[in-house]
């Protein structure tokens, strides 16, 4: 039988426990692909149409995994494949605690999950090839990344500072010990 939004979602209320389930530990036999897509934005759609219970989204993001280049939703009997426009999360938020090599950023994605930036949860910049716009990333848990929103950016920058990064200055974020290069300080606008 093939998988759907529903006995998905029936499988993961008859896991639930305390945090995230154990989906690690889980090798479904059952595998199937279902009309299930995470837009850009971080919108949930299913069968072509918006999925506009919070609640609902928060348990689908629970058990998502990433292998390889896709990504499936997982319980323990079955698998289904999901289509991620980008990243399956965004960052919508993100909180500044203490300064320079103590600081520490910390990241609210759209489905309530947080992540402090550091060495297990790198800030990654990509560029868009034709437009050169930036797209940054934060990875939030197993290999699954969050799309920095665009005012939380703008708010990093702001925070951004210079360094010396493999023997070239770049302009970059610092967060958990770690310094997370953005741009070439040549690349700069100059005042």
């Amino acid at each position: 039988m093939k998988p759907t939004a529903d006995s998905i979602a029936a499988s993961i209320k008859a896991a639930e426990g305390r945090g995230l389930p154990p989906i690690h530990k889980w090798d479904p036999k059952a595998v199937h692909d279902i009309d299930m897509r995470i837009a850009r934005d971080g919108t949930w759609y299913h069968e072509g149409t918006p999925i506009n219970r919070p609640e609902l989204v928060r348990l689908f993001s629970t058990i998502l995994r990433k292998e390889g280049d896709r990504y499936y939703l997982i319980t323990p009997v079955e698998k289904a494949g999901i289509e991620v426009e980008d990243a399956p999360f965004v960052a919508v938020d993100v909180e500044a605690e203490g300064e320079g090599d103590a600081q520490r950023l910390t990241f609210l994605t759209n489905v309530g999950d947080r992540a402090t930036a550091g060495p297990d949860n790198p800030i990654r910049m990509e560029r868009d090839p034709e437009t050169g716009e930036p797209a940054p990333y934060v990875l939030i848990r197993d290999a699954l990344e969050a799309l920095i929103d665009r005012k939380s950016f703008y708010r990093l920058i702001d925070m951004g500072e210079t360094r010396n990064h493999e023997g070239e200055d770049w302009f970059g974020l610092m967060s958990g010990g770690s310094f997370f290069p953005v741009l070439p300080a040549r690349e700069l606008p100059q005042a």
